[in-house]
């Protein structure tokens, strides 16, 4: 193959199996990559993404964080805050914030167990699991309903509802309308549900808060607003900690030794939780609008660009990472770009590191061994996220 024959899109399904090889020959060859036939940039080095992660001046979130929002350029509904640049975006951010303190975590830690084991508890002498459907597909869900403040029998069909959001045709663009992005009424009958029945959950907190916004008035969020900031967490929260899921059943089934290491010393697991991240984002890139001409490594992305920051390029680059294309729960980690950096670090970060430590400890006193059904296993029709429908396991 010659450097003519370096092709990369992340809609391209036979790169997407196993993208690494292009990643890297993207890194060594073409730092800065552009697709004239998709017309998007790229960038794909470590320090290269991470510098454009805390580039708020000069790319922009404002106009989408996914690539084919950008390209469309949607009206954005007010209070999609991941798509917010300051100041509207911190004013937001600390409102959201409010669900994830430590506080808040810690009290969910024993509920998510509780429900962890409970989605385990009828696979006790079982002799298959599936690490999307049994356990992907459930606890993030339970999660998010917890802290968001979705009755329990309706948490599945939010959980429907974001998974479909962000499904595409294979091998295509995820479909994007101009005219509207980010509908939050599907949420209406829950906000006004807990109008009347308030309780300790984020829905009752917004409902209530008082803030000063970037005009400086004092007010209350709008119902608008509110359901917005509804939508953006399920979406967030429900579909990408999800994936993790079905990549801890892959890799840890493809490293026994370390998994073994693991049964016997459970404190293995938060560092195993956090090269899992490393090794296999569930994100695999966030994508960014480019307000002035920026330049790198001689070249010159014009305004008006579209530029896609490639985190699963970044988290495996031998700049930044000792021989990264290992999975190693040894390996010292100071730090990777799945959850981003800086103003726009994922808010989400703790709860869903907490998901997976508390599953892979579950799993593990369950089902210590087990081998993948790849014959059965199924890959997710999107380009959002990457990962698995389902990841079936014999564990009998």
């Amino acid at each position: 193959m010659t450097q003519d024959d370096l092709y990369y899109d992340p809609y391209d399904v036979e790169i997407d199996v196993d993208p690494y090889p292009t990643y890297r020959r993207l890194r060594d060859e073409e730092p800065l990559y552009y697709n004239e036939r998709l017309d998007f940039w790229g960038l794909s080095r470590f320090a290269d993404v991470g510098a454009a992660l805390k580039d708020q001046k000069r790319l922009s979130s404002a106009k989408g964080d996914i690539l084919e929002v950008i390209k469309a350029d949607p009206v954005m509904p007010p209070g999609v805050f991941i798509n917010e640049d300051p100041p509207l975006h911190t004013v937001h951010r600390v409102l959201v914030s409010r669900a994830f303190t430590p506080k808040k975590m810690k009290a969910l830690e024993d509920k998510i167990r509780a429900f962890c084991i409970a989605c385990l508890e009828p696979l006790d002498g079982a002799d298959r699991f599936d690490f999307v459907a049994d356990l992907g597909d459930e606890l993030p869900m339970r999660a998010i309903g917890m802290l968001v403040g979705i009755p329990d029998a309706e948490q599945p069909t939010v959980r429907d509802h974001a998974q479909r959001g962000l499904r595409n045709e294979r091998g295509k663009p995820l479909t994007v309308t101009k005219d509207k992005y980010f509908d939050g009424d599907f949420y209406a009958d829950y906000v006004a549900w807990r109008e009347k029945n308030p309780s300790d959950d984020l829905i009752t907190e917004l409902l209530n808060v008082e803030f000063e916004d970037v005009s400086g008035t004092t007010r209350r969020l709008t119902k608008e607003e509110i359901l917005i900031f509804l939508a953006v967490i399920a979406g967030a929260g429900v579909e990408t900690t999800g994936n993790l899921f079905g990549w801890l059943g892959k890799v840890l089934a493809e490293h026994p030794d370390q998994r073994r290491q693991i049964v016997s010393d459970r404190s293995l697991i938060p560092n195993a939780i956090e090269e899992l991240l490393r090794y296999e984002p569930p994100g695999p890139h966030v994508a960014r609008y480019v307000t002035e001409d920026v330049e790198y490594h001689g070249q010159t992305v014009p305004a008006g660009s579209a530029l896609l920051l490639m985190l699963s390029s970044a988290n495996r680059d031998e700049r930044q990472f000792t021989d990264p294309g290992r999975f190693d729960i040894h390996r010292s980690i100071s730090q990777h770009v799945t959850f981003g950096i800086g103003a726009h670090f994922c808010l989400g970060a703790a709860l869903a590191r907490m998901e997976g430590r508390i599953a892979l400890d579950e799993v593990l006193n369950r089902f210590p061994e087990w081998d993948l059904d790849m014959a059965n296993a199924r890959r997710k029709p999107t380009t959002t996220v990457r990962g698995w429908d389902s990841m079936p396991a014999i564990v009998g």
